[in-house]
């Protein structure tokens, strides 16, 4: 970390509040969709088999398992356990581990679909999706594998709060890094504590995790998650800027920084109006 660099535990890179935005049409394989997990049925009985299964960008890979068991009715746990026989065609960074390579979309439910055949077709459509030029392509010429792209589009899927400021979420990642600093993401902690939540805790940036951005330098081990194409092209071409951190003060206005001070009047801004509205705010 730089001289001029704030200590460690005194910046917060991410605080902000998130709007849930709910869609309700379904797509195919191939197109993200950000809606909540979920499952759509025939309606012609109501005990069917769901017909599809919808896959919103972000999610983990324990959401994903747990929503194909459920639309598959099979007992809790049947789809993790089906990895030891699923033919998933990973990268070799990602030590058998799908995270991140189960592409959101929604997948066709037929009779004879398996937990482990429909997770191999997950990590089939990421890889058309990730391996192809572009993707590829924009990988390489920022110095980084595909894997580490996915990595950072993970962050990004889970940091940014609309797509047009993905572009600048992922030059944040990436002007951290070459600057040696941690990436200090409040994303990378829930993901670690198995949470989704608005609010990081001093504790909670001590927790003793390979995911814990704030302890560790570098990218996470892993993906934190399921990056959609947007996210992607993101992570492969990020905005230009000298941005350091970033918070979403309130819906539709998040603050892109490089002076800390600045970034310190954002965050008591975001504080304050949290306080007002009775959402207790981050640290």
């Amino acid at each position: 970390m730089e001289k001029n660099t704030p200590p460690r535990s005194t910046i917060r890179l991410t605080r902000r509040g998130r709007i849930a935005l709910v869609a309700t049409g379904a797509v195919v394989v191939g197109t993200a969709v950000a809606v909540p997990l979920l499952t759509l049925r025939t309606g012609t009985e109501k005990e069917s088999r769901p017909t599809t299964l919808a896959i919103p960008e972000g999610r983990r890979a324990s959401q994903v398992y747990a929503a194909v068991d459920k639309a598959l009715a099979l007992p809790a746990g049947s789809t993790k356990k089906s990895l030891d026989k699923a033919a998933l065609k990973l990268p070799n960074d990602a030590e058998g581990n799908p995270e991140g390579y189960l592409f959101p979309a929604t997948y066709q439910l037929r009779e004879k679909t398996t937990p482990d055949k429909l997770l191999a077709l997950m990590v089939d459509t990421a890889n058309e999706k990730f391996n192809g030029a572009p993707i590829a392509a924009g990988a390489q010429r920022n110095a980084m594998n595909v894997y580490q792209a996915v990595t950072i589009a993970s962050i990004v899927q889970a940091e940014a709060a609309t797509r047009a400021d993905m572009g600048k979420v992922a030059r944040v990642i990436f002007n951290r890094l070459e600057r040696g600093m941690p990436l200090q993401m409040d994303s990378t902690i829930n993901y670690a504590l198995n949470r989704s939540s608005l609010r990081t805790t001093e504790s909670d940036t001590r927790i003793e995790s390979p995911y814990n951005s704030y302890q560790r330098m570098g990218l996470p081990p892993t993906p934190i998650g399921s990056p959609g194409e947007d996210a992607m092209r993101a992570a492969v071409n990020p905005t230009a800027g000298n941005w350091l951190y970033f918070v979403t003060v309130r819906p539709g206005d998040t603050r892109f920084t490089a002076d800390y001070q600045q970034h310190q009047r954002n965050v008591a801004e975001f504080n304050a109006l949290s306080k007002k509205s009775g959402v207790r705010a981050a640290g």
